[in-house]
């Protein structure tokens, strides 16, 4: 059984501010934490994934192939969550 990869929810969203700013501290003030905070938690994110999401020697920062992947996948995983959210309000309405 292969492993299975551990990481938040807050890592895809910090990704894909990253990738929406093209900056990191653009995107930590978008996401109201600070930079080194996104920073800490986009490099966990790469790590627990074992893939590099955005190359960090390039100025602007740009994404990288596999990172481009992720961020469409994350974006669809966030849509998904956000309709559990709503699945519960419109029950929770029905009551």
């Amino acid at each position: 059984m292969p492993s299975r990869i551990n990481f938040s929810l807050t890592q895809l969203e910090y990704a894909l501010a990253v990738h929406k700013y093209g900056h990191f501290s653009q995107a930590a003030k978008a996401c109201a934490v600070t930079q080194p905070t996104l920073s800490m938690q986009i490099q966990k994110l790469e790590d627990e994934l074992g893939v590099r999401i955005f190359d960090r020697n390039k100025h602007p920062i740009a994404i990288t192939e596999m990172g481009e992947l992720i961020v469409a996948q994350g974006r669809v995983a966030l849509a998904e969550c956000e309709r559990i959210n709503e699945i519960i309000q419109t029950q929770q309405k029905a009551i």
